[in-house]
């Protein structure tokens, strides 16, 4: 049945993909995952607007390859005997207090190599947030924060939405574009206008929508109360804030001794537990004073589930590395050499798009009927038309017309009886003797 999924089981598959991108430079792994994403978003978006601004964020991390290498090749470090080199560059003399960075010179090709992975992998980061934006609606996952991250959760979820709405209006203005029939876009229109006026014929209208949902929103938060402390006593307030602070510490600390072997063992898993107790606390304190309803709240079902654990499934077989080998995530440019594919990592990212199916269809508006296409009318050869006979004006004129032929016979029959009737007495009369006829 058609529904929409509940975004937290977007953003936790969205997060796992992302902490598997984060733990290989393998360009195999990281081609599978870009794959695993764009099916996926391909298969379970809505036609929502921020549903469509997948394609920006695919051109956003091409943008930051590109970006990458062209980095890598004017900042020339690095370079052995052993590489090969593509050209080089011109050389720029830099002053002495910018020794340490060259500008320009020999540009080999595992230097370049380097580069792109790099960029490579960061823009499969950038994808994995952007397939996750996409799928779940940010202003539904602020449902299921706790009340005292409410303001925060308001914040965060505002300037996430930042890009899909920027995406909807480039949209809007293309579309405006069109039916204004200004067929100059893209490279036409910088032909056509130059580059200062097509810019500013799509960033000025843009910005200007930009502006006018900022002031919608904030009114709608003003008229909500955001911000307001209500009926929360100053001493609560930094009770909470306390609270939150120390335990936020003992969380940064905590990680720092875990991930760090040389610290004490007390800044470990001791301090980890205890920042998670304060923080709980903190979070309970501040949601007494935050009192919220719900309306249709969003279920979590087993799709939700099974949509979860297969971004944790795969984060999980990505960070243990157990079953393969682990130099087989990061494989290194020296000799070049095509890397290796290991089949649990990508069984793992193959996992993860089984999310197109484990996730139920999402509710779509259905596309209008187009109106049928009347039949070609066959054309009629022309027939010389003949004067008609003047025709009665209805029935009422017909009826009028037979009583007057009517009156008229029996007129004509009255006159010719009585013209017969005269001669025939005038006959009689001049028979019988004596009498003149008048």
């Amino acid at each position: 049945m058609p529904r929409t999924l509940h975004p937290v089981a977007w953003w936790i598959w969205g997060i796992g993909l992302a902490t598997a991108v984060s733990r290989t430079t393998n360009p195999l792994l990281l081609a599978l995952v870009l794959a695993v994403l764009g099916y996926v978003v391909t298969e379970r978006r809505t036609d929502a607007p921020w549903a469509k601004g997948f394609t920006y964020y695919l051109w956003l991390a091409l943008t930051v390859v590109a970006v990458r290498v062209v980095f890598r090749c004017v900042f020339a470090s690095g370079i052995t005997p052993a590489d090969h080199i593509l050209f080089s560059l011109p050389r720029i003399p830099t002053p002495h207090w910018y020794a340490g960075i060259r500008l320009g010179g020999p540009v080999s090709l595992e230097a370049a190599l380097s580069a792109a992975v790099d960029g490579l992998r960061l823009a499969c980061l950038l994808c994995c947030v952007g397939a996750a934006n996409t799928l779940a609606n940010p202003k539904r996952a602020l449902r299921v924060l706790p009340g005292a991250l409410y303001e925060l959760g308001v914040a965060v979820t505002v300037s996430m939405s930042v890009a899909p709405q920027l995406v909807e209006s480039v949209q809007r203005v293309a579309r405006a574009r069109r039916l204004r029939a200004d067929r100059a876009a893209g490279p036409r229109a910088v032909r056509a206008l130059g580059a200062p006026r097509a810019l500013r014929s799509i960033l000025v209208p843009v910005l200007e929508d930009a502006l006018e949902r900022s002031l919608h929103l904030a009114a709608a938060m003003d008229s909500r109360g955001y911000g307001r402390a209500g009926t929360a006593t100053r001493a609560s307030r930094r009770t909470t804030a306390a609270l939150m602070l120390g335990g936020m510490l003992g969380l940064c600390t905590g990680v720092y001794g875990l991930l760090d072997g040389t610290t004490p063992r007390a800044l470990g898993l001791p301090a980890l537990l205890g920042g998670s107790l304060l923080c709980c606390a903190g979070l309970a304190l501040g949601g007494r004073r935050v009192r919220r309803t719900s309306y249709r709240p969003d279920p979590w079902r087993a799709p939700e589930w099974a949509v979860a654990l297969c971004g944790g499934v795969t984060a999980t077989v990505f960070f243990l590395t157990a079953g393969y080998d682990a130099a087989d995530l990061n494989p290194g440019l020296y000799p070049l050499s095509w890397p290796s594919l290991p089949w649990l990592p990508a069984a793992a990212i193959l996992l993860a798009g089984t999310a197109a199916f484990a996730a139920p269809p999402p509710v779509r508006t259905p596309a209008p009927t187009p109106a049928p296409t009347p039949a070609p009318t066959p054309a009629r050869t022309p027939v010389a038309r003949t004067a008609a006979p003047p025709r009665a004006a209805g029935a009422a004129g017909v009826r009028a017309g037979a009583i007057r032929v009517a009156g008229a016979a029996r007129a004509a029959e009255v006159t010719g009886a009585a013209e017969t009737a005269g001669a025939a007495d005038a006959a009689g009369a001049a028979d019988q003797p004596g009498e003149v006829p008048p």
